[in-house]
């Protein structure tokens, strides 16, 4: 499978102009990015990508937004190379280290956390990955069955079993990314991990006491009331992936209708995670 790289400029100081840009691509099935200096990076596969979808996607900031961007195609074979050359390990907190195959292992720090992304999301690096992994850091997770949605390469899962967690369940409906963490749980030598291909139609039939869901804001309001189905009395959730406006006001009028109560959320530039309780 080869993908599309997308090199966006982005001429302004402000950050949130970027993520505005990659939040709408987001919707539109672009699920790699990598933020550089000028800008940010965005793959998408070749199969998935539209030009009129993105013109029409990304053409509404043309007036608000001051970008521009170039295409190129990367082969499948050449993907490793180009992660590879830009992938920086980062540190969550002082206690977690998430490095990749080829960089040397930290012991100082409590986890280490080895990541192959390919074209999986999920490297620690997003603002909403990160946040997600500090609320998990602030959890107890220990002996705890856990779900995570749109797992990416599974590095949330990944961290919830090294803090303790009992079971995991890691969903994604990218191909990719279920081969990805099938390979990043042998990597960390976790094996209490099941990993499913799909959506919310494969979420198994038992309770969870933790759910974690790192997507985007209409997958969230579609899948809600599932989540609430199968998550237990008294059981946390913690959402990710929109912005504080308007965006967690939607997510928590839609979860109060199943239960879930507001707790607290983060924020780091315009992202936001948001820790919901089951009633």
């Amino acid at each position: 499978m080869n993908y599309k790289e997308l090199v966006f400029t982005v001429l302004s100081d402000e950050s949130y102009q970027k993520d505005i840009l990659i939040a709408a691509l987001g919707e539109i099935d672009y699920d790699t990015f990598e933020e550089t200096e000028e800008g940010f990076k965005a793959y998408i596969t070749e199969d998935a990508y539209s030009e009129i979808k993105l013109q029409n996607t990304i053409g509404i900031y043309n007036c608000s937004i001051n970008f521009s961007f170039i295409i190129n195609d990367v082969e499948q074979e050449n993907w490793n190379q180009v992660w590879e050359s830009n992938f920086e390990p980062i540190e969550i907190k002082d206690q977690v280290y998430v490095r990749a195959t080829f960089h040397q292992p930290k012991p100082a720090f409590k986890h280490e956390i080895i990541i192959d992304p390919k074209m999986a999301f999920g490297t620690g690096h997003h603002q909403t990955t990160a946040m997600i992994m500090e609320y998990l850091l602030e959890t107890d997770v220990a002996d705890k069955t856990i779900l995570d949605m749109g797992c990416g390469t599974a590095i949330l899962a990944i961290l919830a079993s090294k803090l303790g967690a009992q079971s995991l369940v890691a969903i994604d409906n990218d191909s990719v990314c279920y081969e990805s963490t099938l390979e990043n749980a042998e990597l960390n030598q976790i094996n209490n991990l099941n990993a499913f291909c799909g959506s919310k139609e494969v979420i198994p039939q038992q309770q969870f006491e933790i759910i974690l869901a790192n997507i985007n804001r209409n997958i969230l309001l579609d899948q809600i009331e599932t989540y609430a189905e199968v998550l237990s009395a008294k059981g946390e959730i913690f959402f990710s992936g929109f912005y504080e406006s308007p965006d967690l006001k939607m997510i928590e009028e839609e979860a109060n209708k199943y239960g879930l109560n507001y707790v607290s959320h983060k924020k780091t530039d315009l992202w936001v995670a948001a820790r919901f309780i089951k009633n």
